[in-house]
């Protein structure tokens, strides 16, 4: 019999995730749709997501840019800002973070689903975590993700999918988890990028996935206050709007996010080793600073759950796995996926984080931080030319 625990508060300040409706995994069967393809290829359509009809799409996605940041620094983003009023805000899934979402966005599942539930997540079985953006070669991403991806659904109707990236990310196993079927061209620079989605965005139908990451490594370094984000963000509008004036008129160009981002201060933080309790009843600490997943010994859950919600108090809503599930944090669980997931999840609030020296002491270096369900890290653009 399983331990019954209180569920915890609310937290009315989160953005839950709109799956079916205007998710990041939502982008994928809606654009199928707008190609003209039956319901059932990518995915069942969004209900609250529809595409233009087009025969030639690309969808470019920018790490790091939350629709709450965009909104806030609207002058320096005048072509993304323009596309604003005739798009849509959409949400990231659960945790808000890079693997977990491109993965939503690839397969059109949701992260419950798909299983790459986080930045690390234990391999079930080990005292082992997976890193699920630098990958483990004793982790076969075929056997990990097992289910078709949305592009290759699309790629079998016969619609030309390609992938442009940067190329050290061929055959990863986060590529290979989240976009196969699709072909791979590697681009490291702008005009590169460019060159080759005009070239495959020439294809009739066809769906170019093109993907930017220097706004969300700008931000983890400096943070999103920071002049050189703000200058980062310039960037990425002009490389948008180059990418726009390259493509036809008749070719459909959406910009989305993966996931916003905010500014966590030292002040904020909470270092696990620091705190007398924190690690007792622990076997294993993954996810990441803003969202962590809490692997707990056998019997020790009520202890883990009362010992960070007294620690924490109202910087985190602190919940176990079956609370967060039952509030369709990951959508629907599916079985082999739930041994990854934490025992407890620590969902922090406001700009708290939750660090560890021993275990991840890079994270100690980061401004921007993402993972949790603030708006600020939650709500994504989803924009259309």
């Amino acid at each position: 019999m399983s331990e019954r625990i209180d569920a915890g508060p609310t937290a009315s300040d989160f953005a839950l995730p709109a799956y079916g409706e205007r998710s990041l995994g939502d982008v994928v069967p809606a654009v199928a749709r707008g190609l003209g393809l039956r319901a059932s290829v990518a995915g069942e359509p969004p209900s609250g997501l529809v595409m233009p009809d087009a025969s030639a799409y690309v969808v470019f996605l920018i790490d790091g840019l939350g629709s709450e940041l965009l909104d806030r620094h609207r002058y320096s983003a005048p072509f993304l800002s323009s596309l604003v009023q005739g798009g849509a805000v959409g949400t990231a899934g659960v945790p808000s973070t890079t693997a977990t979402s491109l993965t939503s966005l690839g397969t059109g599942l949701v992260p419950g689903a798909h299983g790459l539930i986080g930045y690390t997540a234990r391999i079930p079985g080990t005292d082992r975590l997976l890193n699920h953006l630098s990958w483990d070669k004793s982790v076969d991403p075929l056997e990990w993700q097992p289910h078709p991806t949305a592009f290759s659904r699309l790629a079998a109707a016969g619609v030309n999918v390609t992938v442009v990236n940067k190329r050290d990310f061929a055959g990863s196993g986060l590529t290979v988890a989240a976009h196969r079927g699709a072909g791979f061209v590697g681009a490291d620079k702008v005009g590169e990028r460019i060159a080759a989605m005009v070239t495959a965005a020439a294809h009739t139908p066809s769906l170019t996935y093109v993907y930017d990451s220097d706004l969300d490594w700008t931000g983890h370094k400096f943070g999103v206050a920071s002049t050189q984000w703000l200058q980062q963000l310039a960037m990425v509008d002009a490389e948008a709007e180059q990418m726009r004036e390259a493509l036809p008129h008749s070719v459909r160009f959406v910009v989305v996010a993966d996931h916003g981002m905010i500014d966590s201060p030292k002040s904020s933080r909470v270092d696990v080793e620091d705190v007398p309790g924190l690690r007792d009843g622990v076997d294993l600490l993954g996810g990441e600073a803003r969202f962590r997943h809490l692997y707990c010994a056998r019997g020790a859950l009520a202890s883990v759950v009362s010992t960070w919600r007294e620690v924490l108090g109202d910087r985190a809503l602190v919940l176990t796995r079956d609370d967060a599930v039952a509030r369709g944090w990951f959508g629907e669980m599916a079985p082999a996926v739930a041994p990854r997931v934490g025992d407890v999840m620590v969902a922090c609030r406001g700009d708290a984080a939750v660090v560890t020296t021993r275990d991840f002491p890079y994270e100690k270096s980061l401004v921007g931080l993402h993972g949790s369900l603030t708006p600020d890290e939650m709500l994504i653009p989803i924009l259309v030319s």
